[in-house]
């Protein structure tokens, strides 16, 4: 089994370094040159569309998720054990360096986020529970391949609501187990057992309940699972404020420093805050769209916008949390173990032994919103696939069944196989967008111009008449729910 680990991790790896990496970097500066910097010029109209009213229907319900609980339902997949962990590990293995990276990697892959949510929107399709969408059906609608939307649809359902969901409930067991003091954090321990079960019924009863169940639960854990780990931040920050500046010294020296370079480590500084900013925004990956397409706004490019700043909340406010939590507190990183222990050893050293609970509850916050995030991006693939209520019912049991089972078995296979299946994920959508993208500039285009005009951006299959496969967006009225006074 240790043979058949090293030899996933190691081929993932390869796929990483050599097609993943290169191309999202290459396509993130390609759209960020099309787009005119889309990412930073239009951050105002990120925050303005964050709180737009959700159009009604014709019983004057909400047509679909609000704008902002489809960001909380991106969000609740994004923020996860990564943003503890995964910068932990971009520390241990590249050093203070690759925080610079990360924050790089988010700016250049918000442009790439912002292409694959709007597109996510254009090819949306109506659902018993208002919109759903993501790249599966912008590959069928827009480029007219069913069988790379399945293909698509496979890798992600196998990856997230799966792999990625029971790894979560597995750090949630290990973190609580650990907390109790038992230490064990295996299949030996009661506690473990007890957490399985309760996350397992959990999960359950907000995965039946549907989209809007999982949207109301993310839009009240999403907020408070933040602020209580930015509070615990700005805490740690504050009573190291003296060291603020060296440490951005450090992030910004060491990402360039002469060492580095000489030394032959600056290649493994961008490898790791580039990968490990990517797993942790997603930009670009193909998950994102799926939560965005599922909102009902006036125009598709203000999911677009929205999924753009999701990127930036992940990386450059948590992550960045977590970095200074670790450095502030002057780590000693020769030897470093990769993982949570940078961070857990750092909010110890500064808050006391109790903090290892406060760090349980914001584990527990955190996992357990990305499995729901998780899920959701399952079921939108499932529906891709096959509308059969049966198939649905049987793929919600298999994730509460998958939550149980990732708490209590060992999880270093699943995760390295899920890793090397997400980076085939990644390729594919990659394609998809780099083959639309054009279509997304267009969009980008037409709302500009009509804000430029003073309006508030609507968007009609009529205003760009040639586009095909566009399912919603028929007139103004279906999308606004309303009649346009002259």
């Amino acid at each position: 089994m240790e043979m058949l680990d090293a030899w996933v991790l190691d081929a993932g790896d390869i796929l990483w370094t050599n097609a993943v990496l290169p191309v999202v970097a290459v396509l993130g500066l390609w759209f960020t040159i099309r787009s005119r910097a889309v990412q930073l010029r239009l951050i105002p109209e990120m925050f303005r569309t964050l709180t737009d009213k959700t159009p009604k229907d014709a019983d004057g319900e909400p047509q679909s998720l609000s704008a902002f609980q489809a960001f909380t339902v991106s969000a609740a997949s994004r923020v996860g054990v990564g943003n503890i962990a995964g910068v932990g590990t971009a520390i241990a293995l590249g050093g203070p360096g690759a925080v610079f990276w990360m924050w790089v990697m988010a700016f250049v892959g918000g442009a790439s986020s912002f292409v694959e949510s709007t597109l996510g929107q254009l090819y949306k399709v109506r659902d018993a529970d208002g919109f759903r969408g993501g790249p599966a059906y912008y590959m069928q609608h827009g480029l007219k391949a069913r069988w790379m939307g399945i293909v698509f649809a496979v890798i992600l359902i196998v990856c997230f609501p799966f792999a990625f969901s029971s790894l979560q409930a597995n750090t949630i067991a290990t973190t609580l187990d650990a907390a109790v003091g038992t230490g064990s954090g295996d299949g030996s321990s009661p506690v473990v057992w007890v957490v399985a079960v309760v996350l397992a019924v959990l999960s359950g009863l907000v995965v039946f309940g549907g989209i809007r169940r999982i949207a109301h639960v993310t839009q009240a854990v999403v907020p408070t699972m933040a602020l209580l780990y930015l509070a615990a931040g700005i805490v740690i920050v504050a009573l190291n404020v003296q060291r603020v500046p060296e440490v951005f010294a450090v992030i910004l020296t060491e990402a360039f420093g002469a060492q580095e370079v000489f030394g032959g480590a600056v290649g493994t500084v961008i490898l790791q805050g580039v990968k490990r900013g990517m797993f942790s925004n997603e930009a670009g990956l193909g998950s994102a769209p799926n939560a965005g397409a599922s909102a009902a706004v006036t125009h598709p490019v203000k999911q677009g916008l929205v999924q753009t700043l999701g990127v930036y909340f992940d990386t450059f406010l948590v992550c960045s949390v977590t970095a200074f939590i670790i450095l502030v507190s002057n780590p000693d990183l020769s030897g470093a173990t990769a993982g949570i222990e940078l961070t857990q050893t750092a909010l110890v050293a500064n808050l006391g032994a109790w903090s290892n609970w406060l760090l349980a509850v914001i584990i527990f916050l955190l996992a357990f919103s990305s499995i729901l995030g998780n899920y959701y991006y399952g079921e939108s693939n499932v529906e891709f696939i096959t509308n059969s209520p049966a198939v649905l019912a049987g793929y919600r049991t298999l994730v509460v069944v998958a939550v149980f089972a990732g708490s209590v078995l060992d999880s270093s296979l699943v995760w390295n196989t899920a890793d090397g299946i997400m980076g085939v994920m990644a390729l594919v959508n990659l394609v998809a967008i780099a083959l639309l993208s054009g279509i997304a500039f267009r969009l980008l285009r037409d709302y500009t111009r009509q804000r430029r005009a003073g309006r508030d951006p609507v968007f009609t299959r009529d205003l760009l008449p040639d586009l095909s496969g566009v399912q919603c967006w028929q007139d103004e009225q279906s999308v606004t729910g309303l009649t346009r006074q002259p």
